[in-house]
């Protein structure tokens, strides 16, 4: 489907979006856990009805995103934070429903004024079991001295009493299988403490709508924690699964340039600015239409006349990315549209260098696409207040 934008778009296409959460509440009504939606992944409030259909809850990792899923989605927030404040802690306990400190030493500092600001707060503990196969390690929570979690040699043999669950976090983007070795490290760290707990907590980076995900161990291995722990709820707070391949970032050539053999098609996107990760992790995104070319490329491919680098639009110097095949040469006023685009990006763009976010669309179901936010001057001026 293609669309005739004069302006970059990320355009969400609500039958995607519908699907992934079919499937994740199919997995959570078969197996009884609870997903619930990481909004540091995805945010995009105004599609919450739709969400509202599947799932019950979501989490935050702010004062803001606690505030933004009492007032937009209608829920308290399961709330984790590296480091809660004297100024921010009673504000976040009013809108969370779960409160979930990184250290011993944060609970003790501040769970009696959380508990005052809202009585009705279960508390819970992150844990560190010192195990994951997140190879980038911008991304990894386990890695030795990591500022996440308590590590079960800290851990009091008798927890604080009104702490009520344990949460971990060491998966990014992974299977079914990572989830069950890790399982083996958490349980033979902290198991002996999970009598005093009523629910865990086994955080993000499950990517249960990935086409080659393996749905069905990942039923047999959360039907065989309950047969081991029937007491404790399961919770599991994926982002990237709710919006994986719903949608897509629509850009468009604005010139055309060549430098030492290599052709680059500057675009009116940045990768700095509205694709952060592909630079950070980094990973290239697929482009429609388009072959991606990885590794050394030699110089005869290069000279190619649909070979082109795609270049960003800020003045930061990296902001590129590169080889990609295109079925016919580019020309200034192209559209080019790069695939899989709405988890993360939207939470992560930035208005470096006074570029301007790009516009949010929703195509729904009957093929109407409705404008969610279109960006200004003023949104720019408004971040330097």
């Amino acid at each position: 489907m293609q669309w005739n934008f004069e302006k970059p778009c990320y355009v969400l296409e609500e039958p995607l979006l519908r699907n992934n959460l079919q499937l994740i509440k199919s997995i959570a009504d078969e197996v009884d856990v609870e997903f619930i939606l990481a909004f540091k992944a995805y945010a995009l409030w105004k599609t919450f009805p739709i969400f509202r259909d599947y799932i019950n809850a979501t989490t935050a990792s702010s004062l803001f995103e606690a505030r933004l899923a009492f007032e937009e989605f209608g829920a308290k927030a399961h709330t984790y934070s590296p480091a809660y404040t004297d100024y921010d802690i009673e504000e976040i306990a009013r809108y969370s429903s779960h409160l979930t400190f990184n250290s011993l030493s944060q609970y003790f500092c501040y769970h009696e004024k959380a508990k005052t600001a809202n009585s009705e707060l279960c508390f819970g503990l992150r844990i560190n079991p010192e195990y994951s196969e997140i190879g980038t390690m911008l991304y990894n929570p386990c890695a030795p001295g990591s500022r996440f979690g308590v590590l079960a040699k800290d851990l009091p043999d008798l927890l604080p009493s009104d702490i009520e669950g344990f949460h971990f976090h060491c998966h990014c983007e992974s299977g079914s299988d990572v989830l069950e070795r890790t399982l083996v490290h958490v349980e033979e760290k902290f198991s002996r403490w999970f009598g005093q707990i009523k629910w865990i907590n086994f955080g993000g980076g499950h990517l249960v709508t990935r086409k080659d995900y393996d749905i069905p161990l990942l039923m047999k291995i959360l039907k065989g924690f309950h047969g081991r722990y029937p007491h404790l709820k399961i919770i599991l707070e994926p982002g990237s699964a709710f919006g994986w391949q719903t949608g897509c970032l629509v850009s468009q050539v604005i010139d055309i340039v060549e430098n030492h053999g290599i052709k680059t098609a500057i675009l009116n996107v940045s990768f700095t600015c509205h694709m952060p990760d592909c630079l950070e992790m980094p990973y290239m995104p697929a482009v429609r239409g388009a072959e991606t070319l990885e590794g050394n490329i030699r110089e005869d491919v290069l000279h190619e006349p649909t070979v082109y680098r795609l270049g960003g639009n800020s003045c930061l110097s990296g902001d590129f990315m590169g080889m990609w095949r295109f079925h016919e040469p580019l020309n200034v006023g192209d559209s080019v549209i790069f695939e899989d685009m709405l988890h993360y990006t939207t939470v992560k763009t930035n208005m470096f260098n006074g570029i301007s976010h790009p516009s949010i669309a929703l195509l729904h179901t009957d093929g109407t696409l409705e404008m969610l936010r279109e960006y200004s001057y003023e949104d720019y001026k408004a971040r330097m207040d």
